[in-house]
This record gives structure tokens, C-alpha cells and sequence, in this order.
């Protein structure tokens, strides 16, 4: 038990005086980051995902 305590003790010391947190700021621009690289990237696959259908339905059709 005295491990586990120890471990606890160990990890919200580090958690207080050695982990390097971001200002306001810098989460602000990071979130702002990760928003424009995930809509980014959400169009990019819908776009694939429009071509890929359009091409398949044309396939398909091909053989009616």
C-alpha cells in the first residue's frame, strides 16, 4: 500500500512543479489548430468519399 501512496504522492508533485503547463493563450491557439486541421481534413475525406460513390455508380451502371 505504501507503494501506491508513494506513486500518488510522486505524480501530483510532479503534476504541480515540474509539468510546463500552456498560458490561456497558447490552448487558444491550439484548439484553434486542431478546429481548422480537423475540418480540414473532414472535407478532404468527403471529397474522396463523394468521388469514390460517383465513380462506383458509374461502374455499376456500366453494366445495366
Amino acid at each position: 500500500m505504501s507503494k501506491l501512496t508513494n506513486y500518488f504522492r510522486e505524480t501530483t508533485e510532479e503534476m504541480r512543479y515540474k509539468v510546463t503547463w500552456p498560458s490561456f493563450e497558447e490552448l487558444q491557439k491550439s484548439a484553434g489548430l486542431v478546429l481548422i486541421g480537423s475540418l480540414v481534413f473532414a472535407a478532404v475525406v468527403g471529397i474522396m468519399d463523394i468521388i469514390f460513390k460517383t465513380g462506383l455508380e458509374a461502374f455499376y451502371n456500366s453494366f445495366r
